[in-house]
């Protein structure tokens, strides 16, 4: 009965990490570039087994491996698929159609830089007339260099991330892209970095000016989502209650001698 406690415990810590991350997923709908994640889950890690019959134990039956209770939580996920466009017409405002991510040049609060990726493309001038993002990084070239534009003359940028003024090419904007997705991991808000074992591959996005990429999350699927887990955790917390119950009844009545 005890054992119960416990299977109920890992069924409610598994739905509040899937509500953290559901609720995570909601507040960055309107975050730019924004890609939601999910959570996995896995059932008994072993198996409690039994050999009954065995030829070499007769009618003995023995225990195999040993039996660890409830859900055990997995490993979080992120949905990489491609958000709509929503429609700037501001030149420095870019989404990228298919995949791959620009590269960032991060600084932290120390002053050490480092790249970052990331499928936000709200990008400015600052006063220098840099191309950054919202929040000052630098926005890099093929070349790892920073993009200085004039502002006082119009801007293009082509598909292939070309920064033109004048007919004449400044810069091209660096797009990178990865083989497999599982060596990358968010940083910040809305950067990505990649672990050790990573690949780069060429990447095959292409560059839309006047166009800002939305999060791929849908709120009505969240929302719908986080009902049916807080429904999931309520059903483990009655268990809970029950077995509270029952442990209460048989400590406090059972086996109690009449006077």
């Amino acid at each position: 009965m005890v054992k119960g406690l416990y299977t109920a415990y890992t069924g409610m810590r598994h739905q509040q990490n899937r509500m953290d991350i559901l609720s995570n997923n909601m507040a960055n709908s309107d975050t730019v570039g924004f890609k939601k994640e999910g959570a996995t889950n896995q059932a008994f890690k072993d198996v409690l087994a039994y050999r009954i019959k065995d030829s070499e134990d007769g009618w003995r039956a023995d225990h195999i491996g040993r039996m660890n209770l409830g859900v055990k939580i997995g490993e979080s996920y992120t949905d990489y698929s491609q958000g709509s466009f929503q429609v700037t017409e501001n030149t420095f405002d870019l989404a990228l159609g298919g995949e791959g991510f620009f590269a960032i040049e991060y600084t932290n609060k120390a002053g050490d830089t480092s790249t970052k990726y990331t499928r936000d493309g709200s990008f400015s001038l600052d006063v220098d007339g840099d191309l950054v993002t919202k929040d000052g990084d630098f926005v890099l070239d093929t070349n790892g260099r920073h993009i200085r534009i004039d502002p006082r003359k119009e801007t293009t940028i082509d598909q292939q991330g070309n920064v033109i003024q004048d007919g004449n090419r400044l810069a091209r904007i660096r797009v990178v892209d990865f083989e497999d997705y599982d060596y990358l991991e968010h940083f910040g808000e809305n950067f990505y970095q990649p672990v050790d074992g990573f690949r780069m591959k060429t990447p095959t996005a292409q560059i839309y000016s006047g166009y800002l990429e939305q999060s791929n999350v849908t709120v009505v699927s969240e929302m719908v989502e986080l009902i049916s887990v807080s429904r999931a955790y309520e059903s483990n917390q009655k268990v809970i209650q029950t077995i509270d119950g029952s442990l209460e009844i048989a400590a406090n009545q059972l086996g109690k001698l009449n006077g």
